[in-house]
């Protein structure tokens, strides 16, 4: 029987409000400075949610600006095109995409039709959908955007990195909820060993929320909206007693996965080996956290991949900020870790970034690889008081020094749709 493929991260994109390169990125991670301000682009006073994660003032010309002499000439030229005709979050999504090429130093060589795009996400293009439909209601429906038929769907994502890239193997979209990017990053690896594609971008794009989206969460119980509208900053607050929802926000995130073999040749840079990746659900469609389902996730992931509990040393924590799925993730963890737990090192990205939803897999990914490669996790901020339950070490308030060797990203979605997903550094010895 031949030998399982080896699979490894060889480059990263990112693009939130505390950051669109991989340096200011993680050195305001380490900083603890939080992303999470009012909301720039919601007019309704009487929709509950007034605070998150906010790029829709991205500068998108200036941002092809910056790439305009390090992108090929064809690609800035598709790149401009695309974004000027294309959604915010779709803009986004192909930004992001060149700045992972360009971090992974692909060039434009290689067999496009073994390359391959996943976008994890759905509903993605919500506020233009909406708006489109206002239009068409209540003024005329002839001033509708007449790209709408194709922009409104997710796969315009997909579609448009391929386009910017000119990449012609596989592309497609996939949802689970919060858990899609790391569904997605399932489907990569899948992709490379089993369906003859050398490399694959895992996109994790921008969820564009609408108005009435983010106040059905809040109708839901599922998002702040009460004490933190005049500090903002202080909303998203993992483990800490005064949590009471999790903070959407906008971020992107790109992985570029590659066969070991292939990025070897190319003398490509690897920031670590990916060893599986581990899909669940709970049998449910209701939003409720299950500990049950959490650790059974992380048992099957390590059981899967042959590694023991023991060698882990670091979760990137789904840790949303709610009441519940914070001592849910906390208890799995517990369970799955039995005394080992209290020697692993937690940290929340969430408590600084806000939860960017179906993108937040990837996004908390480049964050875990930039701290793996810079050997020191970033703080969970916003702990004034550590809920006595929680009794891990959750990086409270400050950076730790830590060399990451294993290590497991949670994702979690609604309606009980878990992903999780398990990198080691890399060991060119292991060759």
């Amino acid at each position: 029987m031949a030998h399982e493929k080896r699979i490894v991260i060889t480059g990263l994109g990112i693009n939130t409000p505390i950051g669109d390169d991989l340096d200011t990125f993680y050195a305001n991670l380490l900083a603890g400075k939080s992303a999470i301000t009012r909301w720039k682009w919601q007019k309704n006073e009487n929709v509950y949610s007034k605070v998150g994660g906010d790029l829709s003032e991205y500068d998108v010309k200036g941002k092809l600006g910056r790439l305009r002499d390090r992108l090929p000439a064809d690609m800035h030229k598709r790149a401009r095109v695309l974004c000027n005709k294309a959604p915010f979050s779709t803009s986004l999504s192909v930004l992001c995409a060149a700045d992972a090429w360009l971090d992974a130093g692909l060039g434009e060589g290689g067999d496009p039709t073994r390359r391959a795009v996943l976008v994890g996400g759905h509903n993605l293009n919500e506020r233009y959908f909406t708006a489109n439909y206002e239009t068409f209601l209540h003024d005329e429906p002839d001033y509708i955007d007449s790209m709408a038929a194709l922009h409104m769907l997710d796969t315009d994502h997909a579609g448009s990195v391929c386009e910017m890239l000119g990449w012609q193997g596989a592309a497609y979209t996939l949802g689970g909820a919060c858990a899609s990017a790391n569904v997605a990053l399932r489907s990569a690896i899948d992709e490379i060993r089993h369906h003859d594609h050398d490399v694959a971008m895992v996109v994790g794009p921008v969820l564009d929320f609408s108005q009435m989206g983010v106040h059905a969460m809040a109708l839901l119980g599922a998002i702040t909206y009460e004490s933190f509208n005049d500090e903002p900053h202080k909303a998203s607050r993992p483990y800490d007693t005064r949590r009471e929802g999790f903070v959407p926000s906008h971020g992107a995130g790109v992985l570029v996965l590659e066969e070991l073999g292939h990025a070897l040749k190319r003398g490509a840079r690897i920031y670590a080996e990916v060893l599986g990746c581990t899909s669940t659900s709970d049998g449910s469609h209701l939003p409720s956290p299950s500990t049950d389902g959490q650790a059974r996730t992380i048992e099957r992931l390590l059981r899967r991949a042959g590694v023991r509990p023991d060698q882990i040393d670091y979760v990137s924590a789904h840790a949303t900020s709610t009441p519940l799925g914070d001592l849910s993730e906390v208890n799995a963890i517990k369970r799955v870790f039995g005394d080992h737990a209290r020697k692993l090192k937690v940290n929340a990205p969430k408590s600084m970034l806000g939860h960017t939803c179906w993108s937040a897999p990837a996004v908390e990914t480049v964050a875990a690889m930039l701290q793996m490669r810079g050997k020191k996790l970033h703080p969970s901020i916003n702990i004034d008081q550590l809920d006595p339950e929680v009794t891990l070490d959750v990086c409270a308030n400050v950076p730790v020094d830590h060399e990451i060797q294993l290590m497991v990203k949670n994702s979690f979605g609604f309606g009980g749709l878990n992903c999780c997903a398990l990198y080691s550094r890399f060991d060119p010895n292991s060759l």
